[in-house]
């Protein structure tokens, strides 16, 4: 599955974005959708994820209540909307895919800048 990234950009603490990341060349019942992040200096990090067919989300501790992760399956596509957003939010923000029996993330997109500022 081919994946791409968009939507970030520079915004002020407090502000929201919504991330999109556009899925294609596989039908998407079987995977699970995922959004990490790595800010400078920072190992990558989990920060939310979507089984596609049954909707179950997880969302790491630190944007839970802040982030929200959904899908459209017309339109192939995986949202984070993130609201109240803090300066350390910032990072590059990428969307990956995995089968559903699968432990890895295996697709990877190629990553959205995010950028807030205090």
């Amino acid at each position: 599955v081919q994946l791409q990234a968009s939507g970030g950009g520079l915004v002020q603490a407090g502000g929201s974005l919504r991330l999109s990341c556009q899925a294609s060349g596989r039908r998407l019942s079987s995977y699970t959708m995922g959004w990490f992040r790595q800010a400078p200096g920072k190992e990558r990090e989990f920060v939310a994820s979507i089984t596609w067919s049954s909707g179950r989300t997880y969302y790491a501790d630190s944007v839970k209540g802040r982030f929200t992760i959904s899908r459209d399956n017309p339109k192939n596509t995986v949202y984070l909307q993130m609201n109240s957003l803090k300066p350390e939010d910032t990072a590059v923000y990428y969307c990956a895919a995995r089968l559903d029996y699968q432990r890895d993330f295996s697709s990877w997109g190629q990553g959205t800048l995010v950028t807030v500022s205090s």
